[in-house]
């Protein structure tokens, strides 16, 4: 039995009504499609740390998360804490980012045809669509299913497909006005809701199961397991070192994050906003990880059954009171429209920019006709994902399925990326090689997933030496391409 009420629901329906409104209120400043798309360039470090925190916690991130920490314990919040180092070093050295924001582009695509030619750009820009299609395909899922289970609606009927088309809506309708300027100030709204939240229910839980509780709850689950990631029998080394090759191609090549790079008013500020960012990416997987567990100690094994996603809001359901449940569907809504915005304003950014570069240029588009294709595909986006998600037949750790799809594009990403900047010997060559065995390899372990004859087969091999052997075919693919056709292309040069 849920506590959400009236009250509660009036809370969500004014946060929503003035996200909206603020969001949409700045659709006149949309003149350009730099502007559309990156604001402009003319983010500060405050306003970019609120951004990047907002669009990298969403509804599927709490849930993921707090699924961590029900299955696995407090070692579950690894990847934050990996995440949180990743964004501090890259943020302190410019790494790749540095050369990244001092090229004036607008995705990495177009950084890659700089050294690569026209034909890598388009290929790229494919592998990273079909990457965050996938990848993002479960987020209005994931978010309506959350809905659902706090608020105590029934599941029944057409529930779901109304909770997840009302998400759609309410963020396609000031991303597709505003663009990114919508997209950076509504961020900070709902960075501020959604802190706020977050920190309310933490002490609520805290105060009512105990600090003692959750560490004893652990404990008798996991044993040192549920503290040690190397001693935890669903984790390892294996998991610990895909995990890192993923939070690194994620900080630096994610689209959705370094937009915050290109919006940037210079390389330094850019930085600012990845090294004082790093400690909330911690944050994002142990607060959550903490309603899990929570959830792990009150809940009777029985009422979860097999899909422990669902443990925590089943339990958030039963122990807020009146006002904070609606504190926290606010805050969860808060952290779900920045997550979707943002992602469906980056990925259509690569589509826009980069796959139909060439048609783009034959036409000879005007800003005011840009800006309209970028809205007609952000909003196509936006069906797709609605219409993915209830397709999909998602089961088991949403994070592995996350991690995974996030490889197809993630491992050749980075690799293009570290060789554009850093290898003066790197070539299209050794660029083709890397994206299709990047992409190659998660794609055949998510098919291997899916096929009932096959499915043993990918349980043996798992999704951390699936995404591994990614990474490092990617890598040798660049290096073994590149040197063999030395005399066949000569590579130019991108200024580090």
């Amino acid at each position: 039995m849920s506590n959400f009420t009236w009250i509660d629901g009036s809370i969500v329906g004014v946060y929503l009504l003035a996200t909206m409104a603020a969001g949409i209120m700045v659709r006149k400043y949309v003149g350009r499609v730099e502007t559309f798309l990156v604001a402009g360039r003319e983010m500060n470090v405050y306003l970019g740390i609120a951004s990047l925190a907002s669009t990298e916690f969403g509804i599927v991130t709490c849930m993921y998360t707090a699924q961590n920490g029900f299955d696995k314990g407090f070692a579950g919040a690894t990847p934050g804490i990996l995440f949180g180092l990743a964004y501090v070093i890259i943020g302190w050295t410019g790494f790749c980012i540095k050369p990244m924001r001092r090229s004036g582009v607008m995705t990495l695509p177009e950084l890659f045809e700089s050294k690569f030619g026209a034909r890598i750009r388009w290929l790229s820009g494919l592998v990273i669509i079909l990457s965050g299609l996938l990848n993002m395909g479960v987020y209005l899922r994931m978010g309506g299913e959350f809905l659902i289970s706090v608020a105590g609606i029934s599941p029944g009927g057409h529930t779901l497909e109304i909770m997840m088309s009302v998400l759609l809506i309410s963020v396609a309708a000031y991303t597709i006005l505003g663009g990114m300027l919508s997209v950076l100030v509504t961020d900070f709204l709902q960075f501020i809701v959604m802190s706020a939240g977050m920190i309310l229910v933490t002490v609520l839980i805290i105060l009512r199961v105990g600090w003692g509780t959750l560490l004893e709850t652990v404990e008798t689950h996991y044993g040192a397991g549920g503290f040690n990631p190397f001693l935890n029998a669903d984790m390892g080394w294996s998991f610990v070192l895909f995990n890192g090759l993923v939070v690194t191609a994620c900080v630096l090549t994610h689209q959705p994050v370094i937009q915050r790079v290109f919006a940037a008013k210079d390389e330094r500020t850019g930085q600012r906003v990845f090294t004082r960012t790093s400690f909330f990416f911690v944050c994002r997987f142990m607060i959550p990880g903490i309603w899990g567990i929570a959830a792990l100690a009150m809940l009777p094994a029985e009422a979860i059954g097999e899909n422990t996603r669902a443990a925590m809001p089943m339990f958030l359901a039963t122990i807020l009171p009146v006002g904070l449940m609606g504190i926290l569907v606010a805050s969860m809504l808060a952290a779900d429209m920045s997550t979707d915005s943002s992602y469906l304003l980056a990925y259509g950014s690569v589509i826009y920019n980069d796959l139909l570069g060439p048609l783009r240029k034959r036409l000879g588009l005007t800003d005011r006709q840009g800006i309209l294709w970028n809205r007609l595909i952000v909003a196509s986006l936006g069906i797709f994902f609605l219409f993915y998600g209830l397709w999909y037949p998602l089961k088991g750790s949403v994070w592995s399925y996350l991690t995974i799809t996030a490889t197809i594009g993630f491992a050749s990403m980075t690799t293009l990326l570290i060789s554009c900047c850093y290898w003066k010997r790197a070539n299209s060559h050794g660029a083709a090689a890397a994206i299709l065995v990047g992409a190659l390899i998660p794609l055949a372990y998510l098919i291997l997933e899916l096929i009932p004859a096959t499915q043993h087969l990918a349980l043996k091999i798992g999704p951390n030496w699936s995404g591994i052997a990614a990474f490092a075919g990617s890598a040798l693919a660049m290096i073994s391409g590149s040197l063999l056709t030395q005399r066949q292309n000569v590579s130019r040069e991108v200024s580090s």
